[in-house]
């Protein structure tokens, strides 16, 4: 077997996908509800297939001969939420790199979910995705080990009907979202990693990165919650706030935004009473400290944008402020209010902030004559922040025709479109009820199919079309079956509008896969560059 990253990849896309894995939960999990109490909040029913994830995956750890002592000695912050736990990741990555502070945290690593480009993105060492000889030699060493394990539960049962290429294959190994958190892990420890940043994928409590020991954790976030991943985190946002605190760990400080009103002071309680449960702090981060505060602007190109972004890095200020007073194991306090420790920031803090970069979230991109406002929100509630950034961006720049390219594979892709342009009307004063020109509505594939394939499912799209023409009539619509194809489209309006003196803009918009296939077009060998 050759040992390239090229093969690394293709046994990779061997795994089961995480897909695979959540459509096992075709209903919401029994998470207790907010009236429950204390007691049976902590013992989710034994039928519930989420109870089974952290015992299983720490047999995978054993089977990779990672042991919980070993990840004893990593240093992490611990981000779950919604939305925003991203961008709270490179925040944090960006103040734990930055010059001034590096001395203070010593070597970081950051695991993040999904990538956009190349799955590298996902395991960074001191900001950067992990290089391709790296990643090919721990990817096989963990390999190897799950396959050596196998061999050695075999030899020990009384069966043998096995074959050493079954051994070898996907069938020993765990599936594709657990197997990259122990890669991730397996890399950070070989590379004497101090501070590591670690982002849930789904959920927190039995989320495949809560495997991490108590001990192993500097400070945790609690990011921004909403509705998403039902079937097995609940419907309601007190449910997934039950399961989002997982993170919480005993000893340690959890940073949250306070909520108010409604669902949220019902989510606050969940809050509280699951850190008292697990014997952790939570530190309440409210809105008007950081709205006095303002937070970090940057001008520069590529930064994160989004006046949004004030309150994820206040959350990532004092995650990072906690986290070296822990590593120093300081006995000053972290201060009584967030208006304490947001005023004076350490050095290095605030060049971190302007310095932080997260492809695919409020991205602009300009190639050619097109500016291309890229973002992967897939949730109603970040479109709704993704409408507040595009209105803001759209009075800035002399853009005279804009285009929508959309897509939404898994979700009510027409319900949260319909959201979308309402927001941006709403937001936009009712000035206009033609925001955009034209809409393209694709599929999150690459390239068109070849000669020979099935015919690719276009009804969601098609879905999303009529909804557009409800909601805007006076757009131009169009469906694409792949993402090669909207761009081309793309391409053709901004020549229209250049002859008529104009400019052309997008805004795109509604997945993280539609952002990552995107990029890939419009930036042919990425991979290589990365």
């Amino acid at each position: 077997m050759e040992r390239t990253y090229e093969e690394a990849l293709a046994r990779l896309s061997s795994l089961q996908s995480n897909l695979a894995v959540t459509s096992l939960f075709s209903k919401p999990s029994p998470a207790p509800t907010p009236s429950s109490s204390s007691s049976a909040a902590s013992k989710p029913a034994t039928e519930d297939l989420n109870a089974l994830a952290i015992p299983e995956m720490l047999a995978w750890l054993r089977r990779a001969n990672i042991t919980p002592r070993d990840l004893a000695g990593l240093k992490c912050i611990h981000v779950a939420g919604t939305k925003g736990k991203g961008s709270v990741c490179a925040f944090l990555t960006a103040i734990l790199t930055h010059p001034a502070v590096r001395p203070r945290a010593g070597r970081v690593g950051t695991y993040t979910s999904p990538h956009l480009v190349s799955v590298r993105e996902r395991i960074q060492l001191e900001g950067e995705p992990i290089s391709r000889e790296l990643f090919a030699r721990y990817f096989f060493e963990v390999w190897d080990a799950f396959t050596a394990s196998a061999r050695a539960e075999l030899a020990l049962s009384s069966s043998s009907s096995s074959s050493s290429e079954e051994l070898q294959g996907p069938a020993t190994k765990p599936f594709y979202f657990r197997f990259l958190t122990i890669l991730a892990l397996h890399a950070f420890l070989r590379e004497g990693v101090a501070s590591a940043v670690v982002e849930c994928g789904i959920g927190g409590e039995y989320d495949a990165t809560n495997v991490l020991p108590a001990e192993a954790v500097t400070a945790s976030v609690v990011a921004q919650l909403g509705i998403d991943h039902v079937g097995m985190l609940g419907g309601t946002l007190p449910e997934i706030a039950w399961h989002k605190a997982g993170v919480c760990k005993e000893g340690r400080r959890c940073f949250t935004r306070s909520l108010e009103g409604g669902d949220g002071e019902e989510v606050m309680r969940v809050l509280r009473r699951r850190a008292a449960e697990k014997g952790a702090e939570l530190v309440e981060v409210d809105d008007a400290a950081v709205l006095r505060w303002g937070g970090v602007r940057s001008l520069e190109a590529g930064s994160l944008e989004g006046e949004f972004q004030k309150f994820n890095q206040a959350l990532a200020v004092g995650a990072a402020r906690e986290h070296l007073r822990v590593l120093e194991n300081s006995s000053e306090p972290l201060g009584p209010t967030a208006d304490s420790w947001l005023r004076d920031l350490p050095p290095g803090f605030a060049e971190g902030l302007q310095s932080a970069r997260l492809r695919g979230r409020c991205e602009t991109h300009v190639q050619g004559d097109v500016t291309w406002l890229i973002d992967g929100a897939h949730t109603a509630e970040s479109l709704e922040e993704v409408a507040r950034w595009f209105v803001s961006k759209r009075e800035m720049l002399s853009i005279s025709r804009w285009v929508l390219v959309f897509n939404q594979q898994e979700r009510d892709a027409a319900k949260m479109l319909h959201g979308l342009v309402q927001s941006i009307n709403r937001l936009s004063g009712g000035k206009s009820k033609n925001v955009f020109s034209h809409a393209i509505f694709t599929r999150n594939d690459l390239q068109r199919r070849t000669d020979g394939e099935p015919e690719v499912d276009l009804s969601v799209q098609r879905a999303a079309a009529d909804a557009m023409r409800v909601v805007s009539p006076d757009t131009e619509i169009s469906v694409a079956d792949h993402v090669g194809e909207a761009v081309e489209r793309v391409t053709a309006l901004d020549e229209d509008a250049r002859q008529d003196g104009g400019r052309g803009g997008v805004l795109a918009t509604g997945s993280l896969h539609l952002v990552g296939a995107l990029l890939r077009t419009l930036e042919p060998g990425t991979e290589l560059r990365l």
